[in-house]
């Protein structure tokens, strides 16, 4: 037994060295094996620079109980004790893994393996690795062979004698001896498979790039032929057989445990393709049907076993094609596409521990540096390295990216890949989470040499670096292009124009030269202004080009910062509000309304910011009214008045359709997640309640001017069809009916020439020409259609609905609501109209059928000449029409005794169906889904084009744009169509059945 004194001596100098459990380390440091150099203080020094010296106690003490004879012990203390760099060696892989540990204590004469300490030992290729498998004649024995090897791998590792990219690299030839033992193996095994056919391995992903990890699987694409005389179909299946074996005897678990997996599934169709096929097979299919992502991850490409020419003529016939990925449409959306998928992917309680495929983490780096590759790579042979800071060093010489902002992505780099290795040595565990556990934490910190307050240091570093490469998109990809066109003296080296043309048309710019001036004179120049805008356009130009048409974003936003640059809000604005300026991005490329709306009135930009978070939120009709009533009374005249109100309907059709753009585009803070049928009812609502404000400043502002305060007739206007459903849409008309009533006393004649004089006031007032989007009012829903009079006392109404209303005149009023004027009027024009829309004996099968009939005949006489009628969002199958009159038919039947159908809002009157049981749930859902699609796609068509439209744009950037709003990303325009078909054929086919009785 050790005495008191002496305990607590060591005690205490074991928790200076950094022992963390001091109690444990004593009886290890007393047990008979360490008996010898118990007080020796240069084992204890060695053990307090490892990672975690605990474990490293207690890896030596296990590797001592495990030799042979009591000699072999003594053999191994004794050069441990004497021989300084095996010392660190062993004890620097016993402190950093537990896994190499363990095998250490079932070969204990594995040590050996790291006494070696020379120059040519000190960086071994795949020749020293095959020469150190080259005993391993079965799956067993390759293990142990692996596990040696990568023990000096390891020890070179943690002492420093290697950087992080060497390892990497020696990593990386260790798994191409192994492949090619393995494929040894196979051959041995199968000598007739052999002679039938040539074989080669290419290897992918990390292990082409030569920057392998501890634990990774090993991405391979085989290649085979057969050889002279030998069938082909034969030779495939023979060298699917040999394939097939080499990956079991790399990835099969044994009593040895596994190496790694070998994974072939970035093959040609992936998992549902042939394991092998021939060269001409390969080349056949990245013709002709790759994706882009193929074309990126052959950058790797690498043949590194079997039959090394057949992978030399694989790499040399496909490269081209590689090198011309990016001149394929939507190649850089779809890289981005796919970046945003693996992030999306994430758990999302391990997405701040992701150190390899979060944001800020290793894969921001790969996918920045070979999609500059991918660009750039075509005219510059410098650029093709599979290896990732090899590649990032070229760029940078080229000028591509700057070399200050090289550097950093460089060290940041190599310290998060530095944090991955240190992960997975410990248990040889393939994982990219930073651990939890504080312990784990402390051990992974000392390993990277951080010993002062190992855990917080560690965060603190991975959070700096993180944060770099969190910006790597803008410093890598778009800032560049700044200092190609603004003439910066940063003392970097500048993009050439030939390669901002080139990135920019890689980008999506049809028109590069035109992007460039725009770049230039925002840019350009030492003024406050150009600063900032250096600053936010890095941003805002992968914002644009997230677009359908990043061209008009980047144009747009000029014009917007020309108008609008002096104004000291403006860039302080973009700059300090966090979501302001993707906002912008959002709405000045999404389509023609919102940037034609914005530059009448560019001070609703500030309507972007993230204020309160409400700046984008419609405001309601009685808060527009107030401010458009305002106007009209500060203004002099009836014109003024209304040039006040359409200024503020400018403004709030932008915010509508700003906050309809960013919901359906999403953020990077908040992706998509907006409910369809909730946009449409925002727009609707917003709309709606907006030309109902407009409508009555009109009317104010009218009988001012011409009565004063007190007009001798009372007036209301009553909203039809969409209007009164609060479903109108950017480019709807206003349906209207106008109704008087004449004040006591006054004259019948009087009061009518008064209301005339109204509503032709209003008309002309609205009609007159403008920049501003037009409001139409349409009165052809009156009493006698355009040969009736513009506008009726209620007692004429009256008259006319009990004596010739027609059947289509009472569906017409299901959508009537009062919307200005007089409220107690309209009140009581909706009490004498309900009888008529809500019959009580419901309808009889005579006006069922005029009803089908009116149907018919609109849909044959107002469809237009030469449109896809499946792609007619108002007369198509299962289009508005469609759905509209189904619900309508409804109403007209079941009103009168269901209260929920007396509403002139289709979806409500569609729940309310659905509650009272006249529609099954799955129904319901098909119609509404059906009408909700429908309207989105007229409201797309609007905001694209700048004009409504019944069907979907012929052009392709408009196609697309239209796409993008409704969520289908670049390349999936075709699938937004065969989306809707569908849709109105699964509607259609519930309207036959409801509407048309089967």
């Amino acid at each position: 037994m050790t005495a008191p004194g002496r305990r607590s001596s060591t005690f205490t100098r074991l928790l200076r060295h950094g022992f963390t459990d001091p109690a444990a380390a004593e009886r290890l440091l007393d047990s008979p094996e360490l008996a010898a150099v118990r007080d020796d203080p240069v084992l204890l020094e060695a053990l307090g620079a490892t990672a975690d010296p605990d474990l490293a106690l207690l890896g030596l003490v296990r590797l001592l109980e495990a030799q042979p004879a009591p000699t072999a012990r003594r053999e191994l203390l004794d050069t441990v004790i004497a021989a300084k760099p095996l010392r660190d060696r062993l004890l620097g892989v016993l402190g950093a893994s537990a896994a190499l540990g363990d095998h250490l204590a079932r070969h204990p004469s594995d040590w050996h393996a790291l006494v070696m300490y020379e120059p040519r030992d000190l960086h071994p290729g795949v020749e020293e690795f095959e020469r150190g498998l080259a005993d391993a004649t079965d799956p067993v024995s390759l293990r142990v062979a692996y596990r040696r090897c990568l023990l000096s791998i390891a020890a070179r590792d943690v002492c420093g004698t290697t950087d992080i990219a060497e390892t990497a690299a020696e990593l990386a030839d260790l798994a191409t001896a192994t492949l090619r033992a393995a494929l040894a193996i196979a051959r041995a095994a199968a000598p007739e498979d052999a002679a039938l056919c040539r074989l080669a391995v290419i290897a992918m992903g990390k292990c082409g790039g030569h920057e392998l990890n501890y634990v990774s699987d090993v991405d391979v694409i085989f290649v085979g032929e057969a050889v002279e005389g030998a069938d082909e179909t034969k030779a495939l299946r023979a060298a699917t057989r040999l394939a097939s074996h080499m990956m079991r005897v790399c990835s099969e678990t044994t009593v040895e445990g596994s190496i790694w997996p070998v994974d072939a599934n970035l093959r040609p169709e992936g998992r549902n393709g042939p394991l092998v096929r021939t060269l001409s097979s390969h080349l056949a299919y990245y013709q002709r049907w790759a994706k882009t992502w193929e074309f990126q991850a052959l950058l790797k490409a690498q043949p590194v076993a079997g039959d090394i020419e057949l992978g030399e003529a694989y790499v040399a016939a496909l490269e081209p094609l590689v090198w011309k990925a990016a001149e394929r449409d939507n190649f850089v959306p779809d890289v981005q596409k796919m970046r945003r998928r693996v992030v999306e992917n994430i758990p999302v309680a391990e997405i701040e521990r992701e150190l390899k495929l979060g944001p800020g983490g290793l894969r921001d780096v790969e996918f920045a540096v070979q999609l500059l590759q991918l660009v750039h790579g075509r005219s510059d042979v410098s650029l093709r390295s599979g290896t990732t800071l090899n590649a990032l060093q070229a760029l940078a010489t080229g000028g591509y990216v700057g070399r200050s902002d090289a550097v950093q992505l460089d060290d940041a780099y190599r310290f998060l890949r530095s944090m991955e290795h240190r992960i997975q040595l410990y248990r040889l565990r393939r994982t990219h989470l930073v651990p939890e556990d504080e312990a784990d934490q402390r051990r992974l910190g000392r390993s990277l040499g951080l010993r002062t307050e190992p855990v917080s240091a560690l965060n603190r570093e991975w959070k700096r670096h993180a944060g770099v490469v969190r910006r790597l998109h803008e410093k890598l990809f778009y800032r560049p292009l700044l200092d190609a066109v603004a003439q910066l003296a940063t003392g970097e080296v500048r993009l050439s124009p030939e390669a901002a043309r080139e990135r920019l048309v890689a980008l999506g710019y049809a028109d590069p030269a035109a992007a460039l001036r725009h770049l230039e004179a925002l840019a350009s120049g030492v003024t406050r202004k150009a600063a900032i805008q250096r600053t936010l356009l890095p941003v805002l130009l992968g914002w644009f080009a997230d677009s359908a048409d990043p061209d008009a974003g980047l144009l747009n936003f000029r014009k917007v910062s020309d108008a609008l640059g002096k104004t000291p809000w403006y860039l302080r604005l973009l700059r300090d509000e966090g979501a302001a300026a993707e906002n912008l991005a959002r709405v000045l490329s999404a389509g023609r309304l919102a940037p034609d709306l914005l530059m009448r009135a560019p001070e609703a930009v500030a309507l972007l910011g993230d204020g309160d978070g409400d700046g984008l939120a419609p405001r309601g009709r009685a808060a527009l009214e107030q401010e458009i009533l305002a106007g009209v009374r500060r203004a002099d005249g009836a014109a003024q008045a209304v040039t006040a109100a359409r200024g503020v309907r400018r403004r709030e059709l932008f915010r509508t359709a700003a906050a309809d753009i960013v919901a359906s585009y999403g953020t990077e803070a908040q992706p998509v997640e907006a409910d369809q049928g909730a946009l449409v009812d925002l727009v609707g609502g917003a709309v709606s309640d907006l030309t109902a404000a407009t409508l009555a400043g009109t009317l104010r502002a009218v009988v001012r001017d011409g009565w004063g305060d007190t007009l001798p007739t009372r007036f209301a206007i009553i909203g039809m069809g969409r209007f009164g459903g609060h479903e109108l849409g950017y480019g709807s008309d206003a349906d209207v009916l106008f109704v008087h009533e004449p004040c006591e006393g006054v004259d019948e004649r009087e009061a009518a020439d008064a209301a005339g004089k109204v509503v032709s006031e209003m008309r002309r007032l609205l009609q007159i020409s403008s920049a501003d989007p037009p409001l139409l009012i349409d009165a052809d829903l009156r009493p006698e259609g355009k040969s009736g009079p513009l506008v009726r006392t209620l007692k004429s109404y009256e008259a006319y609905y009990r004596r010739w209303s027609l059947v289509w005149e009472a569906q017409a009023l299901l959508r009537a609501e009062p919307v200005a004027g007089d409220e107690e009027l309209g009140r009581r024009f909706v009490e004498l109209i309900d009888p008529l829309r809500y019959p009580a004996a419901g309808l009889g099968e005579d006006a069922v059928r005029e009803i089908r009939r009116l149907k018919a005949r609109m849909e044959s006489e107002r469809l237009p000449r030469g449109t896809d009628p499946k792609l007619h969002t108002k007369l198509g199958p299962g289009g508005l029409s469609d759905v509209e009159w189904t619900v309508q038919l409804l109403q007209m039947r079941h009103g009168a005794r269901v209260e929920g159908l007396r509403t002139t809002r289709t979806r409500a009157a569609l729940a309310a169906a659905r509650t009272a049981g006249l529609l099954s749930e799955g129904d319901t859902a098909i119609l509404d889904e059906a009408w909700v699609l429908a309207t989105r796609v007229r409201n797309a068509v609007m905001l694209v084009r700048g004009r409504a439209g019944d069907t979907f744009p012929s052009g392709a950037r408009e196609l697309g744009a239209v796409g993008r709003y409704l969520g289908y990303g670049p390349g999936h325009v075709g699938d937004m169509l065969d989306d809707y078909r569908r849709s109105g054929r699964r509607a259609r086919a519930v309207v036959d059945e409801l509407f048309y009785g089967g």
